[in-house]
């Protein structure tokens, strides 16, 4: 089969079903239909002369749009929005005289762009919720199992695995706020008219206000929506699609962190994503386990990102009431981000979702720095037995350097232990220095943090979503 034509990767290899779905041409111009018979039944209900017949007429015709007919139209009128009022009208001759009454273009482009964000951020809501719930089985799984912590990818003080889950957790609350609010805030653009006066309708309605913003409330309630914007041009405000081009770049940022810190651990062979029976890792080296899932979140989350500069410049060069400059724009870059995200997410409850622990391989690592980060316990412990704080402290100094050029410099292994032991200031025998060897000794409130912030932060959060966690598991395309 010939494939050649360009296709859009984020449709054809990332983007789930149902999120091309809410951006799909189908689901845009039935909502239009959809708004369209929201006017005509506010209009009728406020005295215009709008007939119940009508409106069924325009009802039974929703979903069954010819877009053979609807693309000559366009080719005819240069105009998206008058070739669908005419392929709408074929179907319905009775409603063709009132289809569109008193509207512009944007009570059906710019109404729809929020209706479908609005779905969209629900959609991203739900994974967000499932990822959630995976990352909170991991946290508590491994709440217990220290591991190196890092600072400056420098072996720190040691944390636990699941600690270090809560983390990406954390942030991924914050996004989820975040995508509440927005969903709350979002509102219809009502009908507004061509500069935002309303002044064809309050022709209609021979100069009542009243009926005027009844109609605004009227629509807002048949589309699900408690308000309208309150004042705007022909377009609503473009500082919407910013904000929630921002809350999706917020959404890429978490990703992108937690799947860096994957990488880096996949390369210290601690923790791994999944990697399948009959999965190539690379063309050449066929050893290789590469973790292309995690760099897949970090390329789409980088797009992500950089997409929000799109609605954030378009925001910002709007003239006046209403120039179109926009709308190229907003076809790619709003729909775009939604598609990458939803893919991004759809990698990341993948990948949480078979993570492999190498157990040992953390336990080797802790060991072989753990002798450095005991040295404070070691120095108290010679302390009390009647050695001198400020010289110990000094001989610790001068063998830490010498196991670290041991093991820097000539490969052996760190053996600060023995050195310690050998050394008659400490007073301490290999058994003594041993005690100190428990890595669980240095995690701190690690469990009690992870048990802590799963039940008060996490759990209330899935309680309060537990709908999103019935749904499909996911399945990658490549």
């Amino acid at each position: 089969m010939q494939k050649a034509i360009y296709e859009s990767p984020l449709s054809s290899r990332y983007a789930s079903d149902e999120m091309q779905y809410i951006f799909s041409p189908d689901k845009k111009f039935s909502t239009w239909r959809r708004l369209w018979i929201a006017l005509a039944r506010a209009e009728m209900e406020l005295g215009l002369p709008v007939t119940q017949e009508q409106i069924d007429e325009m009802e039974a015709h929703i979903t069954d749009i010819d877009y053979e007919m609807a693309a000559q139209k366009e080719r005819e009128l240069r105009h998206d929005v008058m070739a669908h009022i005419h392929t709408f009208g074929a179907l319905c001759p009775k409603a063709m005289p009132i289809i569109h009454l008193g509207a512009t273009s944007c009570y059906v482009g710019d109404n729809t762009d929020v209706i479908l964000m609005r779905e969209g951020l629900q959609l991203v809501r739900d994974k967000l919720v499932r990822v959630l719930a995976a990352l909170a089985s991991f946290a508590d799984k491994y709440k217990a199992l220290p591991t190196l912590g890092f600072t400056h990818f420098q072996a720190a003080q040691l944390v636990t695995v699941g600690k270090r889950a809560t983390l990406w957790m954390n942030e991924l609350l914050m996004d989820l706020d975040e995508v509440e609010y927005r969903i709350q805030g979002l509102k219809l653009l009502g009908c507004k008219g061509t500069t935002g006066t309303q002044a064809s309708f309050l022709e209609l309605f021979a100069g009542d206000h009243e009926k005027c913003r009844e109609l605004d409330r009227k629509i807002a309630r048949e589309m699900g929506f408690q308000e309208t914007v309150p004042v705007s041009g022909q377009t609503y405000s473009r500082k919407v699609d910013a904000a929630v081009l921002a809350t999706l770049s917020g959404i890429a940022q978490s990703a992108s962190k937690f799947a860096t810190d994957l990488r880096l651990l996949c390369h210290l062979k601690e923790v791994e994503e999944p990697f399948e029976r009959h999965q190539i890792g690379s063309s050449a080296m066929p050893y290789k386990r590469n973790p292309m899932r995690c760099e897949r979140i970090c390329s789409l989350a980088r797009y992500v990102m950089v997409d929000v500069n799109n609605a954030s410049i378009t925001a910002a060069t709007q003239w006046f009431e209403r120039t179109l400059d926009d709308s190229a724009n907003k076809r790619l870059s709003v729909p775009e981000a939604f598609l990458a995200v939803d893919a991004i997410l759809n990698i990341y409850l993948n990948v949480v979702s078979g993570l492999v622990v190498h157990e040992q391989v953390i336990h080797r690592h802790i060991m072989e720095e753990l002798p450095f980060m005991a040295s404070e316990n070691i120095m108290m412990d010679a302390v009390k037995r009647g050695g001198n704080r400020q010289e110990l402290h000094e001989r610790i100094r001068v063998l830490s350097q010498e196991a670290g050029r041991n093991v820097k410099d000539l490969g052996l292994a760190n053996n600060l232990l023995e050195l310690i032991a050998a050394d008659p200031a400490f007073g301490l025998n290999m058994e003594d220095l041993s005690a100190h060897m428990d890595p669980a000794l240095y995690i701190g409130r690690c469990p009690q943090q992870v048990e802590e912030f799963l039940r008060d932060d996490v759990q209330p959060v899935l309680d309060a979503h537990a709908e999103a966690l019935q749904g499909k598991a996911v399945e990658l395309k490549v």
